[in-house]
Formats: structure tokens, C-alpha cells, sequence
């Protein structure tokens, strides 16, 4: 079984390479939606079916939050306390 969406956050003792490696996983059984999120950098990896994988650099772009898309309608995920704790 694979969720439909799956959230992934990288802690300091985290491989992004496996981290990385579980998400494509994650795709190839059937998730939908998935955000490697990691507030070390802080880049956000966006994975969807069929495109290539979106980075969003938070550092940059305002505000920070990610929509939940159409798997999660009107689930917002606001990151401003994981990347300023």
C-alpha cells in the first residue's frame, strides 16, 4: 500500500541520496503527490506522476508555504516554523 500523498523532512542526521531515493520509491508504487522538505538548505523537492521534480527555494520565495494541490484541497502547509525555528 502507498499513500495517495507522502511529506518527507530531512533532519541533520538524514542522506538526502536516500531520502531522494525513498521518494522516487514513493512515486513508482503510486503516490501522488510528495515534499521532500529540507530546512538545512532550504529547498522543498515537489514529486508529481510524469514531470520532472520542482525545487522551490524558500530562501527566495515568499511566502513559504506549499498548497496541497488537488489531493489535499485546501490543505496549506505553512513552513515558516520548520525553516525559522
Amino acid at each position: 500500500l502507498c499513500p495517495d500523498f507522502v511529506i518527507e523532512l530531512r533532519s541533520e542526521s538524514d542522506s538526502l541520496t536516500s531520502l531522494r531515493a525513498k521518494m522516487v520509491e514513493y512515486q513508482e508504487n503510486g503516490a501522488r503527490l510528495g515534499w521532500l522538505i529540507d530546512p538545512q538548505t532550504p529547498l522543498v523537492e515537489i514529486y508529481r506522476p510524469g514531470v520532472d521534480v520542482e525545487l522551490i527555494n524558500f530562501s527566495i520565495d515568499e511566502p513559504p508555504t506549499l498548497s496541497g494541490e488537488d489531493i489535499l484541497p485546501g490543505f496549506v502547509l505553512d513552513l515558516t516554523v520548520i525553516l525559522n525555528p
